[in-house]
């Protein structure tokens, strides 16, 4: 029989062994691997804090005066929906604190987070023995503090006098922090954080959603501070109580609020020599230690936020940051939420710095946008523009193992029904943070699956 060699017939003999080839090595991985898919040294952490567990701490306010005036609800905050009746919250038992109680670390261990992130190391400069008793606590509850939150002094944020004082303190707790057992050191570098404009908002079957308008209306006081607490509609407008409140109050939006006198007004080239400063000091001594750090985006990413540009409230901003010092310990934590109310691409971004090991911890929720920079709504986890999976899958694809925060819940009824609960307007509490990490382990055992 006459054969004849063409393209085509090479073409297909190609294809059929190479899909041979994929279909050989999917069934090997298939065939190797163990179920469940359980956190392991090359895998990804999902990660709580201690206040995640919703066991409240013996000052627990009481629900009088959760539903007191509206000056007295939150702080700095944009307004909250108007309180409805609550249930007493339950007392801490004798003797305890949320930041080491043995039913907090049980709580997280019941839904399989075993990494603790902005453990609580005492005050600044941190010292190696809080770091250790820190670290050693964890451990002793089965459970390991990967992270902690340590804050900049203003005198480095700004550029001020005493700041390299500051930074000499900085640098020794760096040093405890590598001798006491932290892997990951995260902080900020706001000029100013925009927290002024959050408000809670009604979401899906009346949960709690956290909303962020630059154009958000506020109440300015005699004094020219922001009224804190205010009350708002379910479109957001200042309910009539809280404008009856403050009679003497005026109205501004967020974008027009001017700079605070302690803070000043800052721009990109002051912000930036200022983190140059501190990374050519903090990232060689963090190498040192064995510690790598973590600079959280601008969150919200407001263009100006009280007169004060944001280094990292754009792309453009993570990856200058991670150029000035070319090191691993010099990373950010990725949030794919603020990715996204940037405009920009979650499933690309994390594949550039993940691909680069600049990853060193990593924040994972759901956001819908409106507008870029200036209007959005935290969402469930499931249910925002953010490709969660795509995310995931990312992460995996580049061997990210460190850990990874599903943080911001929203506010469900039946944590609401336990009191009112604190931080972000429309955040939630111990209940939405197991939906959220459910949602994460579900994500992250199909993108080891698959990947």
């Amino acid at each position: 029989m006459e054969f004849r060699f063409s393209r085509r017939t090479m073409m297909r003999g190609v294809g059929a062994a190479a899909l041979a080839q994929s279909a050989e090595t999917v069934n090997a991985a298939a065939a190797t691997r163990k179920w469940p898919i359980e956190e392991g040294p090359d895998t990804p952490k999902i990660s709580l804090s201690l206040g995640d567990s919703g066991v409240p701490p013996a000052s627990a306010e009481s629900p009088a005066r959760a539903q007191a005036a509206p000056g007295n609800l939150g702080g700095g905050f944009g307004g909250r929906l108007a309180p409805r009746p609550e249930a007493a919250p339950a007392a801490a038992p004798a003797g305890s604190d949320r930041y080491n109680s043995p039913a907090a670390y049980q709580r997280l261990r019941q839904i399989g987070v075993a990494h603790l992130l902005g453990v609580n190391v005492g005050g600044f400069p941190w010292r190696e023995e809080n770091v250790r008793a820190t670290v050693q606590a964890a451990k002793d509850h089965g459970m390991v503090a990967y992270n902690a939150m340590i804050n900049v002094p203003n005198s480095i944020i700004y550029g001020r006098d005493g700041r390299d004082k500051d930074m000499e303190a900085m640098v020794a707790s760096l040093e405890a922090a590598g001798k006491g057992g932290l892997t990951v050191v995260e902080y900020n570098f706001y000029a100013h954080r925009a927290v002024e404009g959050y408000f809670e908002q009604v979401g899906r079957a009346n949960a709690g959603y956290t909303g962020f308008d630059y154009d958000l209306e506020l109440l300015i006081d005699e004094n020219g501070q922001v009224v804190p607490g205010m009350l708002r509609d379910e479109k957001g407008q200042l309910t009539p109580e809280t404008l009856q409140a403050y009679p003497n109050a005026k109205r501004v939006k967020f974008r027009d609020l001017p700079p605070l006198a302690q803070e000043g007004a800052h721009n990109l080239d002051e912000m930036w020599k200022n983190i140059t400063y501190f990374l050519k000091a903090a990232i060689p001594a963090a190498e040192k230690a064995g510690v790598r750090m973590a600079l959280h985006p601008n969150d919200p990413p407001a263009p100006i936020s009280r007169g004060s540009q944001q280094i990292m409230g754009s792309l453009a901003g993570w990856k200058h940051l991670i150029e000035i010092v070319n090191s691993p310990a010099n990373g950010i934590t990725f949030d794919c939420g603020v990715t996204r109310e940037m405009g920009e691409d979650p499933v690309e971004v994390a594949g550039y710095f993940a691909s680069r090991k600049r990853i060193n911890h990593m924040h994972y929720r759901n956001v819908f946008v409106v507008k870029p920079h200036e209007r959005y709504s935290e969402v469930f986890i499931d249910a925002g523009l953010v490709d969660m999976f795509g995310v995931m899958k990312a992460l995996v694809a580049n061997k990210y193992t460190g850990t990874i925060y599903p943080e911001h819940p929203r506010a469900l009824d039946y944590d609401r029904d336990r009191g009112r609960i604190g931080g972000y307007p429309g955040g939630g509490g111990y209940t939405g943070i197991t939906y959220s990490v459910a949602y994460t382990r579900a994500m992250m055992q199909a993108a080891l699956e698959t990947v």
